[in-house]
């Protein structure tokens, strides 16, 4: 089997590399003249971004932060849905899923850093599970609105969403198996271990 021209492993090839371009890395760059990496948390995705560039420009700042969020959250959505196009069963659109979000949190250009994977993770699940994802997405932004701490939010709407996921597909189509949800739920709470052990020591910045 030759491996370049098997659909799900171009589709998986396709959801890595697409997944790891660090768009609030390049968009902050281009159009603030900052580079995130060395400011602020050092972290690539939009609230960086938001947190950096308002320090020059807050206008600018939460256009940069909205237009980082929305390309992160339709990096692996864009794949599924050309997958799901081509008839790809659901154990390959969870792959695709899984691999999105490993490629924006290990991106191949920036070293195998990146960002949190919080936003292409709710991106790649209201695809697959459309009312959990958004019962955890409005969970996310309450908890964001009342709590202000980002990194603590993300991760009580991402294992909101874990626990929604078993009360409302105790089955998983397709796979029967919420594996690649806790694979997703373990790389998110995995990149935010620093902000983890901020948050123990009562150090972690509100936005």
């Amino acid at each position: 089997m030759d491996l370049l021209t098997n659909q799900n492993i171009l589709f998986y090839l396709i959801a890595y590399i697409i997944s790891a371009v660090p768009f609030g890395y390049l968009l902050a760059k281009q159009f603030a003249g900052v580079d995130i990496k060395n400011e602020g948390s050092g972290n690539i995705g939009a609230t960086n971004v938001i947190r950096v560039v308002k320090e020059k420009d807050p206008k600018l700042a939460k256009i940069l932060g909205g237009v980082t969020f929305f390309l992160d959250a339709i990096k692996g959505v864009v794949v599924i849905l050309i997958a799901q196009m081509f008839g790809a069963p659901e154990s390959v659109l969870w792959t695709i899923a899984v691999l999105a979000v490993l490629g924006h949190c290990f991106s191949p250009f920036l070293s195998f850093e990146g960002g949190k994977g919080v936003a292409t993770g709710f991106g790649v699940l209201l695809i697959m599970m459309p009312i959990p994802a958004l019962i955890a997405i409005t969970i996310w932004f309450g908890a964001a609105k009342g709590l202000k701490i980002s990194s603590l939010s993300s991760l009580i709407g991402v294992f909101s969403f874990l626990i929604l996921s078993y009360i409302m597909y105790p089955e998983v189509t397709g796979i029967s198996s919420h594996a690649p949800i806790w694979i997703i739920a373990f790389i998110i709470t995995y990149k935010h271990i620093p902000n983890i052990v901020r948050l123990f020591k009562k150090e972690e910045q509100k936005v």
